[in-house]
């Protein structure tokens, strides 16, 4: 057991990192070959002033219409999108295990504070799941999918507070937040999580086409 242990703490680590690295580049390389081949046109209207401006704009809660038109979902989007990379960079325990694994540190986030943000987390994935399964229109775009990935973002972050806190099976409860955080990585460059990487690239499209070619708004 202790073998596995130092095997998911260690190696594993450095496997994760490079598996999600990896797939990050193959997904956005990948993006910009396909779009030279099919729709080569774009590059001729991407514009760097349009892009960041588009990005600029999402950026700052509330001010897109349509986020105010729903400011419950969107609010609780922008608080979970924050918070889902805070914690996990800044969280004490991460920092140690990546100086472990690669010998860098940065300052952390304190105890109750990370605690208070992960029940936040958690929070706000019952609240996306709930709303997958009472709102009509939602419910019916809805794929099981979509029920495991919230599941898969889930665990990491449920497992590593029952753990934190000692609630029962510490161990186990230990081996399982490892494991779940690890899949999570390796997976987001496969799966619907890797907006988180290329949202960026598509509001710069949306962006740079709104106000390159409509002369418009985009938000």
């Amino acid at each position: 057991m202790n073998t596995f242990i130092g095997f998911i703490m260690g190696p594993m680590v450095w496997i994760s990192f490079i598996v999600f690295i990896c797939g990050v580049v193959w997904k956005i390389s990948g993006m910009i070959r396909e779009v030279g081949e099919k729709e080569a046109y774009i590059f001729n209207y991407m514009s760097l002033k349009f892009s960041l401006r588009s990005i600029g704009a999402w950026l700052v809660p509330f001010l897109p219409r349509s986020t105010r038109q729903h400011p419950w979902f969107w609010g609780v989007t922008y608080l979970f999108h924050l918070l889902v990379f805070i914690v996990p960079i800044f969280l004490s325990a991460h920092v140690v295990l990546v100086n472990q694994a690669f010998g860098i540190s940065w300052p952390t986030l304190g105890n109750d504070v990370a605690d208070a943000l992960t029940v936040a987390i958690i929070g706000a994935l019952g609240f996306f799941f709930l709303r997958r399964r009472m709102v009509p229109e939602v419910k019916f775009l809805t794929a099981p999918k979509d029920y495991i990935l919230i599941a898969l973002v889930s665990v990491p972050f449920i497992t590593g507070f029952l753990a934190y806190h000692q609630f029962f099976a510490y161990r186990w409860l230990t081996v399982i937040h490892v494991i779940s955080g690890e899949l999570m990585l390796m997976l987001i460059p496969f799966s619907s999580l890797v907006h988180m990487i290329t949202a960026p690239f598509t509001r710069a499209y949306t962006g740079s086409e709104f106000g390159g070619v409509r002369h418009a708004r985009d938000w």
